[in-house]
């Protein structure tokens, strides 16, 4: 994991997308085991609360699942879960902005014609 962070939101948030990210993209899979709490809070010299506190909220999302003695594992919805929630996401946050946007600027028949261009329909 890349140890640069931004001061647009706390650490343990940023972790926790970062995890986030790694599943969505199938870098972390069902059954997959989560880095040590340890590991990862030398990897980027973070203190280990931050990372725990970043696994705690994974955990309560049901993303992942503590094994007592063994660690904490990728639940085996959690890619359809996330996938779920972060569409719905875009949808109610991000795409009104970025409609928005496009309107603003005149580029609604631009980017549908690039699509048709491509043989995007």
């Amino acid at each position: 994991m890349d140890p640069d962070w931004n001061d647009s939101q706390p650490i343990y948030r940023q972790l926790r997308d970062r995890v986030v990210a790694m599943i969505l993209e199938g870098h972390l899979k069902e059954g997959d085991p989560l880095p040590s709490v340890r590991n990862v809070a030398t990897e980027t010299r973070i203190n280990p609360l931050t990372v725990l506190k970043a696994y705690q909220q994974l955990e309560a999302e049901g993303l992942v699942e503590k094994r007592r003695g063994l660690g904490m594992f990728i639940r085996p919805d959690a890619r359809e879960l996330l996938l779920a929630t972060e569409r719905e996401k875009f949808l109610t946050e991000q795409w009104p902005e970025i409609r928005a946007t496009i309107h603003r600027l005149g580029l609604a028949e631009q980017l549908l014609g690039a699509g048709r261009s491509r043989g995007e329909d």
